[in-house]
């Protein structure tokens, strides 16, 4: 993969994922990956796993998150982490949106 180092947001759309959830590709290359993801209050993210670690950062909004059969409410300026292969999801309580991070980046995202 090429190396960027300037990524704009009106060069990628919000893709609707269904459910109330919106994505925004932003910054990546193989080894990392942000991603906007907009949430609708009562949006549902299916708990799910993959082999990539995440850390999820609050930029609005209210969730409750489940990592690991743990449940906990984060809210803006609030951070999770997910490791590899561990089980989780999130439901959104207020609308908000969420920075995610990945390592490596997630190829089944770039188009």
């Amino acid at each position: 993969m090429d190396i960027r180092n300037f990524f704009y947001g009106k060069d990628h759309e919000l893709e609707d994922l269904g459910g109330g959830i919106r994505r925004r590709m932003a910054a990546f290359n193989d080894n990392a990956m942000c991603v906007e993801v907009h949430f609708d209050t009562g949006a549902v993210a299916a708990l799910h796993s993959h082999p990539h670690e995440q850390i999820s950062y609050v930029v609005s909004g209210v969730f409750e998150f489940e990592i690991g059969g743990e449940k906990k409410i984060v809210r803006a300026g609030d951070t999770t982490y997910k490791q590899p292969g561990i089980e989780h999801g999130a439901t959104c309580l207020e609308e908000g949106m969420l920075l995610d991070f990945f390592t490596p980046h997630r190829e089944d995202f770039v188009k």
